[in-house]
């Protein structure tokens, strides 16, 4: 009898359907990293996963940047002052932005299972300002 609880047990363990996770990414004004930024601004997620970016402080948004994406991705473009829940679906790195604080270094990245699948693309987008000198940082806590 007890073996058959224990296995009708595994049976349902391994039938469930796995709980996605929710990541949340605060978009602030002013944080421990400075002015205008995302904290965290580097999550690690697995696909399936979603991230939900809570504008903080007034006049913030979440948005995904052209070409910083893994090939066939969904972008992603949330309200100024609005929060956006995005799920990610495809493995690599996602790069987002505050479009009104980009030039601020306002960006961050979202990565997905293996970042190998578009890393050097990622790493290669040029970028502009002080965006350029965060993502620097972000790449390098990243360990690549």
């Amino acid at each position: 009898m007890k073996a058959a609880l224990m296995a009708a047990a595994v049976l349902v363990a391994t039938l469930a359907p796995a709980q996605a996770a929710e990541v949340e990414v605060k978009m602030l004004t002013r944080g421990a990293a400075g002015m205008m930024v995302f904290e965290p601004a580097l999550v690690q997620i697995e696909p399936g996963d979603s991230v939900r970016f809570v504008p903080v402080d007034p006049g913030h948004n979440a948005e995904s940047i052209q070409n910083m994406i893994p090939e066939g991705a969904e972008t992603f473009k949330g309200g100024i002052g609005k929060e956006v829940v995005v799920t990610f679906d495809q493995e690599g790195i996602y790069g987002y932005q505050c479009m009104p604080h980009y030039g601020m270094g306002m960006v961050g990245l979202v990565v997905v299972g293996n970042k190998e699948a578009n890393l050097e693309a990622a790493q290669a987008l040029k970028q502009r300002g002080k965006a350029a000198k965060t993502f620097e940082t972000l790449f390098a806590d990243l360990g690549s």
